[in-house]
């Protein structure tokens, strides 16, 4: 089989690993990591995404597993919201495995591509330290591509990131009363 233009090129020198945050009080920004994710693992790269804060079993989730099995996916979180001024001790518990989860994967050296679902508000919400967070964008290898999502990215993770997308909400159906439903919210 001839290979695709631009397939394999990633690989061909060293690079500068990017910062990316996608951030902002819109829908699609875990979507949007996704879509980040199919790109890097169809140029031949390794990636890892961490969901944190999240335990449900979401349509892109079941998808990976069943068309994308070489993506590595771990979800560290309840299939329930976590209480932003009194978040349980399990939330606090699972934010922290998956914050050490994310420091084995980063430092491991097994990927190209490391994605840190929803981290943003893991910070905001204090279920980690915001300084252990940037301490870990700061000592990252330096050919890895960090992805972080979530609303709330602070001004001093913004500042580090290479590349900031923020995602607006301009209009949503649940303010007219639309449910959420199976493949559009999960």
């Amino acid at each position: 089989m001839k290979n695709l233009p631009g397939e394999n090129e990633a690989k061909k020198s060293p690079k500068k690993g990017l910062v990316m945050v996608i951030t902002g009080n819109g829908k699609g920004k875990t979507t949007s990591a996704f879509g980040q994710a199919l790109r890097a693992t169809g140029q031949g790269l390794r990636v890892c995404m961490i969901q944190f804060m999240k335990g449900r079993v979401y349509g892109e989730v079941v998808a990976v597993r069943k068309y994308l099995p070489e993506l590595t996916f771990y979800q560290y979180g309840l299939d329930s919201f976590v209480m932003r001024d009194n978040p349980a001790s399990v939330d606090m518990e699972l934010a922290e495995e998956g914050f050490a989860k994310a420091k084995e994967v980063i430092q491991s050296g097994d990927y190209d591509m490391v994605i840190l679902d929803e981290i943003n508000v893991v910070a905001d919400f204090c279920l980690v330290p915001e300084d252990d967070i940037i301490e870990l964008i700061k000592n990252k290898p330096p050919e890895l591509d960090l992805i972080l999502t979530g609303r709330y990215a602070s001004q001093s993770i913004q500042d580090l990131a290479d590349m900031v997308s923020e995602v607006r909400e301009i209009k949503h159906h649940y303010n007219a009363g639309i449910k959420d439903r199976a493949g559009i919210e999960y």
